[in-house]
């Protein structure tokens, strides 16, 4: 069955605009999951624009579902997550100059650092999802580095146009899902996914857990979350 993890980033956005403590991403959490939503997710950027340690550190001790770290791969994030032992970790390429993650990693490109960073936090017991495009080269690639999860970006499907870009998008990530299966992968998905293109992605055959923020954390600030959560968790089923 499909899950939903929700994406509380954007809580603590706007918290940290006044450098103040509310409203509380933790609470987010738990309101979250009192409407439904299957897992949480949180990025702790280098640049702490949003999340900040303490809100990891509380994530970890509140969350019932699973707590999804989102992370770049470097030695103070590794050292972090060994830390606060989340129930999986999913990295992430990341630009301090970006308003957000744009696109996947190229975990082609960087075999030998990725694969030590997957064993380090595997072998500790923490299953690694990789953030990565759709692409067959980076799907085999993330195969090779042991991962147990693959991420597709969807960003490219999200920014489609008009319906022939958005179903030659959707073919892409089928087709990607599928390769990654094939190859052992377990498949998840997300980035800029809302409410009115969602269906499409939840209907591809074995994907198992879609990980949506920004449209969810905007339609609570004007519905509240619990509400925003519930009605995704309606939109991932046709019934929006």
């Amino acid at each position: 069955m499909l899950t939903l993890g929700v994406n509380i980033d954007h809580i603590a956005t706007i918290r940290q605009a006044r450098r103040t403590v509310e409203p509380d991403p933790v609470a987010a959490a738990v309101l979250a999951e009192l409407a439904g939503a299957d897992g949480i997710t949180a990025h702790l950027r280098e640049d702490r624009r949003h999340i900040q340690n303490r809100d990891i550190a509380l994530l970890r001790q509140t969350v019932r579902t699973h707590l999804n770290l989102e992370m770049a791969p470097t030695d103070e994030m590794v050292a972090i997550a060994l830390d606060v032992k989340p129930d999986y970790v999913t990295l992430v390429p990341e630009k301090r100059e970006e308003v957000t993650t744009e696109g996947g990693l190229d975990v082609a490109g960087q075999m030998p650092r990725l694969t030590e960073v997957v064993a380090q936090l595997q072998n500790t017991g923490i299953p690694v999802s990789l953030f990565i495009d759709a692409d067959p080269a980076q799907i085999d690639a993330s195969a090779k580095t042991k991962a147990k999860f693959i991420e597709l970006h969807t960003g490219s499907y999200a920014e489609a146009t008009d319906e022939v870009s958005q179903a030659k998008e959707l073919k892409v990530l089928a087709s990607g899902c599928q390769q990654a299966i094939a190859a052992g992968l377990r498949v998840n998905a997300g980035h800029g996914l809302t409410y009115w293109n969602v269906y499409p992605v939840a209907c591809i055959e074995g994907m198992e857990e879609l990980n949506i923020g920004h449209s969810i954390i905007a339609r609570a600030s004007l519905v509240g979350i619990e509400r925003a959560v519930r009605e995704m968790k309606q939109a991932m089923q046709g019934k929006f």
